[in-house]
């Protein structure tokens, strides 16, 4: 019961288009955010975050605590899931191409793994200061059903 109130929360960010592809995910807990790149993080069968709708369709946010388990040795008990069409709606139409803007054309594009290497995290950061997100959004997407809860 304590480790479930004090285990970081997973949040993924899931494009539809891509067959569900996990593009970008994090972990928030008291102390903030940590950016997480979903192709380097994997199960013991080599499995990646990125592809868990397509490896597990039965279960992919149960795979996606085994894999955090595995890499990242915590395990999420609550896995919050944000569309891409949920993350324009509270960011603006563009967040998603200036993210990958970001992360491809200026630079980004580094080893979330390696110190001081620019990563997918400050793609993210750096989009999102350039967008003064619309908090009022937050309640309608998730009754539109583009943010999720998932209980692993």
């Amino acid at each position: 019961m304590a480790s479930t109130l004090v285990s970081p929360i997973l949040i993924v960010c899931e494009d539809m288009g891509e067959d569900g592809s996990i593009d970008m995910a994090a972990t928030f807990s008291m102390f903030g955010f940590d950016w997480i790149y979903p192709g380097s993080s994997f199960n013991s069968q080599g499995q990646t975050l990125h592809n868990v709708h397509i490896d597990n369709p039965q279960d992919p946010y149960g795979a996606a605590r085994d894999i955090m388990t595995y890499t990242y040795h915590f395990t999420p008990h609550l896995v919050v899931s944000l569309s891409s069409e949920g993350a324009e709606a509270i960011f603006g139409d563009t967040i998603v191409d200036d993210i990958r803007a970001n992360d491809g054309y200026f630079g980004y594009a580094g080893n979330d793994n390696v110190q001081g290497s620019m990563s997918r995290g400050d793609a993210i950061d750096t989009a999102m200061s350039q967008h003064i997100p619309n908090l009022l959004q937050i309640p309608v997407q998730i009754l539109l059903g583009k943010i999720t809860f998932h209980f692993v």
